[in-house]
């Protein structure tokens, strides 16, 4: 079995030093659309150096890239790439993350799960910096075909979606640049930008980052119900639930409830087809 579950388990976390500046915080935010209209003193928290502050999602790049999935080289684990896709992330931050700063983060896979069909391999990646803990990542990766070993199931995220209208409901537009502008943060999958690449992969052109819908949404939520205060999220989880093209728009409906924000994403254009689901923002 190409997944060795005892091997990566067991496996010492994998240690990096990593550091980040304004600019990377400037950059990832702008990838997300921030800076529209780009005076309007809400956005330039995200883009003006004097008066930054950092998205929590901002963690899933910090550094690194593509940090969730810092545990895809653990021993015990050996799969086919192609077979792969990212099924969900979960960022939860245990202080507000700073404008500049340095840390060491591990990672290791800290859950493996048995779907059946697929296998479900939890990559945790932590951050610590002088001061203490900063945030931990959880990327849900998706296995095709290595499901079936007679591991544990794993435990149900699903959310219910409230039967009451949405409190607010939101759209974001994307840029037809967007994604070219997202993988500056350090996700170079051609697939975001490879027109040949993405026929390839069964797309009629390259589709964005799902790491960028996800900012995407987290930033809406802070923007609309949390009155711009990064600072007061805590948590913030979603599952993948489709793809979306630069050039669409996102359709984000939020349900506000005592200390977190219930989310669906879809694809505004395309009948709503879903985009993000069991999206949950928990805040102070």
């Amino acid at each position: 079995m190409p997944i060795d579950v005892s091997a990566a388990l067991a496996a010492e976390p994998r240690r990096a030093e990593i550091g980040w500046h304004h600019k990377d915080v400037q950059l990832y935010h702008l990838g997300l659309g921030a800076g529209i209209p780009a005076t309007d003193p809400d956005e330039l928290r995200y883009t003006l150096e004097s008066r930054l502050h950092v998205l929590p999602s901002f963690a899933t790049v910090a550094g690194a890239g593509t940090a969730a999935f810092g545990g895809m080289g653990a021993p015990g684990i050996d799969v086919d790439l192609a077979a792969v896709l990212h099924g969900g992330q979960t960022v939860r931050v245990h202080r507000p993350i700073p404008v500049t700063g340095r840390a060491v983060q591990t990672s290791k896979v800290a859950a493996v799960y048995d779907k059946g069909k697929a296998a479900v391999i939890v990559l945790r990646t932590e951050a610590s910096d002088d001061d203490g803990p900063l945030w931990t990542n959880d990327a849900q990766i998706f296995v095709r075909g290595e499901g079936g070993f007679g591991g544990e199931r794993g435990p149900s995220d699903r959310l219910t979606v409230p039967e009451r209208a949405p409190d607010r409901t939101v759209e974001r537009p994307i840029r037809e640049d967007q994604a070219l502008l997202y993988r500056l943060s350090g996700d170079w999958n051609p697939l975001h930008a490879d027109p040949a690449f993405a026929k390839l992969a069964g797309f009629d052109r390259p589709i964005l980052h799902g790491l960028c819908t996800y900012g995407m949404t987290l930033k809406a939520v802070t923007d609309t119900l949390l009155d711009g205060d990064v600072s007061r999220i805590t948590a913030y989880r979603t599952r993948f639930a489709g793809v979306v093209f630069p050039g669409e728009t996102l359709r984000v409906r939020m349900w506000a409830e005592e200390g977190r924000v219930q989310v669906t994403v879809t694809a505004a254009e395309r009948d709503d087809a879903p985009v993000l689901a069991d999206t949950l923002v928990e805040h102070a």
